[in-house]
């Protein structure tokens, strides 16, 4: 299956493609997931089975505590109510696994889990419209400006099979760098055959 017009709403670097290994030993790293989806945005093959970001940790599914006492500390939240409701609310990946691979997409990857891409305003909505072409169903979208690319759209679309978009968050912003004026969104693979569909229906934005 190509995903050559999925791969052309990038404007920089690859789309990323993201495999859950169930028994394929990687060493662990130390630098964080965020971090590790740029290098794959740029070319490179990764896998590993730990990272550097405790939040990372707890979302991805491993032995790490829910992040409710870094929250709170952090002063993103008014109180340890706010905070424990946050981290309450993070999307965790429950299925088992030895390692992730990351990797950069081209036109026939054959094999991928979800697809996680840096977009514009304007190519996220395209994304948008081409899921809602099949049916008219309209993107829910939930995030709360934390755990964007390890949990908006990596454990959330790995877990319930749907699209997401996120406006992005602190750390990831801070620490992977990729630019202000792009979202980052996630596309499952059960759902890729109906988007590249959709992106070849829908009409141009000026047509």
């Amino acid at each position: 299956m190509s995903i050559k017009n999925i791969i052309a709403l990038m404007d920089r670097g690859y789309p990323i493609g993201l495999k859950f290994l169930p028994d394929s030993p990687a060493p662990q790293t130390n630098r964080l997931f965020c971090e590790l989806i740029q290098q794959a945005r740029q070319g490179e093959t990764i896998s590993f089975s730990e990272q550097g970001c405790p939040v990372g940790a707890y979302v991805l599914g491993r032995d790490a505590p829910r992040p409710e006492e870094y929250y709170f500390n952090s002063g993103r939240y008014s109180s340890k109510e706010a905070a424990a409701r946050a981290a309450e609310a993070l999307p965790r990946l429950e299925a088992p696994y030895s390692s992730i691979q990351l990797f950069p997409l081209t036109e026939n990857t054959p094999d991928f889990d979800v697809m996680l891409l840096f977009l514009s305003p304007e190519k996220a909505m395209r994304l948008v419209q081409a899921f809602s072409y099949h049916d008219g169903r309209p993107l829910t979208i939930t995030t709360g400006g934390t755990a964007s690319v390890c949990g908006d759209c990596t454990a959330a679309p790995a877990t319930n099979g749907r699209i997401c978009i996120s406006l992005g968050c602190k750390g990831s912003r801070k620490h992977s760098k990729y630019g202000k004026d792009e979202l980052i969104a996630a596309i499952p693979f059960n759902l890729v055959k109906d988007i590249c569909e959709g992106l070849l229906a829908i009409p141009g934005i000026f047509d």
